[in-house]
């Protein structure tokens, strides 16, 4: 899809966020304390990206979870605000999800920092759009 078949889907926030890599504020996100089983998948495709029981309240004020779904995540290297992150993306549509840093719980050690904007949760019978 183009920027512009893009921006007539989204909402502006969404688009932001998902297409121009933004942030949403911390703690404002529809799925920050969502606890339910299932999956969070990608808000612009639909490919699965973190399972539930990875998830965990890291006190950030974004989705976090410890690990991903298989490899329909994406890393690379993000230098913006002066920074040095890694930005995670979705491979299937190349959407920005947010970042992933080192500080997480075991197994992984990981904490996937996520925009509630960037998900849709689905489980037992719900779909809940951040």
């Amino acid at each position: 899809m183009t920027q512009t078949d893009w921006s007539e889907v989204l909402s502006p926030e969404e688009y932001r966020v998902c297409r121009q890599s933004g942030t949403e504020r911390p703690f404002t996100g529809v799925l920050l304390n969502e606890s339910r089983d299932g999956m969070y998948i990608c808000k612009c495709c639909g490919a699965d990206l973190f399972p539930s029981e990875s998830k965990f309240d890291a006190g950030c004020g974004w989705p976090s979870f410890f690990k991903q779904h298989s490899d329909n995540v994406g890393y690379r290297e993000d230098h913006t605000h002066g920074m040095h992150r890694i930005e995670i993306f979705c491979n299937s549509c190349d959407a920005h999800l947010g970042h992933v840093f080192p500080d997480g719980p075991e197994p992984t050690g990981q904490r996937y920092c996520v925009n509630s904007v960037s998900l849709t949760f689905k489980g037992d019978g719900v779909e809940i759009k951040g």
